[in-house]
């Protein structure tokens, strides 16, 4: 479970969260969804351990990410929005180092990355050095990286950016098979016809703040739209008014 308490960060005289309270749920896929600057990434980085929050706290599994930061990360995999790959390492060799510092080696770090490498279709470059990786190839790597000691918890932001129509689907159903077996899922995504189909719960937020949150078919109601970018739209612009 990954829990968010009126939490609040600035950078000078910017704001970018401001009292911002949530919970994603363990077996559930939850999506945090607003506009570029509402403050998602923010969040998802004081989750991560990356910031200090001004006010406020946040924990995964009831571990607080500032006072024992270090076991809240053993149990958070993080994709974050910029994917940070090391040039010379292989996909493989990706995965192998990040299992190291999880504490897996031998046969199960190695069964581990193969399962991902055929599940997410690296098979044809998972022994090349990053140097030279497509996007879609890039992001396929720092999923699995985030996923390889099959966290609890995983941060996803934007999972599917990038990818074609097919590895999409084989991580569509990845996140479904980790929700499924119990696992706490929250994703930021400007696709809102896939969080539509994937998540559970939708939370909007804007300026650093909570707007609404449900089910999809909630928040249509709630909103009486039938399209998941109409609730969008006129939740914003209620806050606007």
């Amino acid at each position: 479970m990954i829990e968010i308490s009126n939490l609040h960060k600035s950078f000078g005289k910017v704001q970018a969260v401001a009292g911002l309270s949530l919970t994603a749920a363990d077996g559930e896929i939850t999506g945090l969804i607003g506009p570029n600057g509402a403050g998602k990434t923010t969040s998802f980085r004081v989750v991560g351990g990356l910031m200090h929050p001004d006010k406020g706290h946040a924990a995964v599994d009831g571990f607080d990410t500032v006072t024992n930061r270090i076991e809240a990360q053993r149990r958070l995999g993080v994709l974050p929005d910029v994917r940070g790959l090391y040039r010379r390492l292989t996909a493989r060799e990706h995965l192998r180092y990040y299992g190291n510092l999880h504490g897996m080696e031998g046969p199960e770090l190695e069964a581990r990355a193969e399962e991902l490498i055929s599940c997410l279709g690296m098979t044809e470059f998972a022994d090349r050095p990053a140097k030279g990786y497509s996007r879609g190839q890039e992001l396929k790597v720092a999923l699995a990286r985030a996923m390889v000691h099959s966290p609890r918890n995983l941060i996803l932001d934007e999972p599917t950016n990038g990818l074609d129509v097919v590895s999409s689907r084989a991580v569509r159903q990845l996140i479904r098979d980790m929700r499924d077996e119990g696992h706490c899922t929250l994703i930021s995504s400007h696709n809102l016809a896939e969080v539509s189909v994937l998540c559970d719960k939708l939370i909007i937020i804007a300026h650093g703040r909570k707007i609404i949150e449900g089910t999809p078919d909630e928040l249509r109601a709630r909103t009486r739209a039938d399209d998941l970018e109409d609730v969008f739209i006129n939740a914003l612009a209620q806050v606007s008014q």
